[in-house]
């Protein structure tokens, strides 16, 4: 194997010092008292999947404010102390509607929120304990960067996705200055 082949295989064959994500978007985890707020999606990407609250960035939007506004819309929330826990870089391939999207997601950790959770058109919220995560109903990457989150760790993962299916990964603890 040459080495710019070994490279592709082992980065899920994407070169991604010159990725260069299609959208950006947020991800939110409200975690306190041994419990995260998690969210089953109803529409869009991950439409009925468990995750948590966030979507694409708006134009001109800072990521941290797309977190809030996203916990606004999908539960009628507004997210306190968000702290950055770390970065997500998506290539889905294949002959599938994702093929060729790509996607990078800053997630962010809260210790609390105001108001009160609502189901909305896009969410229905739920607390659930730390230890029992329902990992087999979320997008298969999350086993893999959440416990981090929750464990109030820093991450950087990249994953490359057919569909729904993980063909490739790599998650790292990231350094506290990123």
């Amino acid at each position: 194997m040459n080495p710019t082949s070994k490279a592709m295989a082992t980065s899920g064959g994407v070169d991604w010092a010159r990725w260069v994500p299609r959208e950006r978007a947020t991800l939110v985890f409200v975690v306190r008292d041994g419990h995260i707020l998690l969210i089953e999606k109803k529409r869009g990407l991950g439409a009925g999947k468990i995750n948590g609250p966030g979507g694409r960035l708006d134009p001109g939007e800072a990521p941290i404010e797309c977190a809030a506004r996203e916990c606004r819309e999908e539960l009628g929330i507004h997210p306190t102390d968000l702290t950055h826990a770390g970065t997500l870089a998506f290539q889905f391939v294949g002959e599938n509607k994702l093929g060729g999207h790509s996607i990078h997601v800053d997630v962010y950790r809260a210790g609390g929120f105001m108001g009160e959770i609502t189901e909305t058109d896009e969410a229905r919220g739920f607390w659930c304990d730390v230890g029992q995560v329902p990992y087999e109903r979320m997008w298969q990457d999350d086993r893999h960067w959440l416990p981090q989150l929750i464990a109030g760790e820093r991450f950087v993962g990249r994953f490359v996705f057919e569909s729904d299916t993980m063909l490739w990964m790599d998650v790292r603890g990231a350094d506290r200055s990123d």
